[in-house]
């Protein structure tokens, strides 16, 4: 999924981006309050992972003013400050989520999958499409109690075709939750995981609507 890191600690940043990037998640980098402004203003992000002290700015004013701008996109607050009264004010503000530093890195991704899930409306994390058994927590899939290893692009992809099933996803959609800015991107790169995924998974999981893009049904 398309994800934004607002942190301006760079140590910090770059461990948490490269967690996040191994799992397959597309993670863009804001360094301080503007950058993340104008990241929100223009990308269509699963979470927004946000620290509160910026070096041009309040991480809590850039929330105040997405909200008022009806940008609903979860947001989990990640800071050093401990205080209540921060918790307070952060939830408040329109925080879905509060966590201090220092944190688990498995626990942030536990967190952001949840509100991604939740926010999709697709609170169930295990379920069945055809002949397959889908745990979108553990993004893992088997067939006849068989595991199906996908590599972490390819569940990308297919989570989030999972997390709009029903709905048709253009490529331009797919690339948005496939890759962040700085990622190069070739032509023909979501047909070639569809590709893989349709191997793998079966023909009839994903289907094509020629001119508009795909869709699991």
């Amino acid at each position: 999924m398309r994800l934004l890191l607002v942190e301006d600690t760079s140590e910090l940043a770059h461990s948490i981006l490269r967690a996040l990037r191994e799992e397959g998640h597309a993670v863009d980098l804001a360094p301080d309050a503007q950058t993340a402004t104008e990241a929100m203003a223009v990308a269509d992000y699963a979470c927004v992972i946000l620290d509160l002290g910026l070096p041009d700015g309040s991480g809590l004013e850039v929330l105040k003013a997405r909200r008022r701008a009806g940008d609903r996109t979860p947001v989990i607050i990640a800071t050093a400050r401990d205080q209540i009264s921060d918790r307070i004010a952060g939830l408040d503000a329109g925080a879905d989520d509060y966590v201090v530093k220092p944190f688990d890195l498995h626990e942030l991704s536990a967190r952001i999958r949840a509100h991604a899930r939740r926010a999709q409306g697709l609170p169930e994390t295990r379920f069945r499409i055809a002949d397959l058994e889908i745990d979108r927590a553990a993004a893992r899939v088997w067939r006849d109690r068989t595991e199906i290893r996908l590599t972490a692009r390819e569940w990308a992809l297919f989570d989030a075709l999972l997390g709009a099933r029903g709905r048709v996803l253009g490529k331009t959609a797919l690339e948005d939750a496939l890759f962040a800015f700085d990622d190069a991107i070739e032509g023909n790169a979501v047909e070639v995981y569809v590709s893989r995924l349709r191997q793998k998974l079966g023909a009839q999981v994903i289907e094509t609507r020629r001119g508009l893009g795909y869709i699991v049904p």
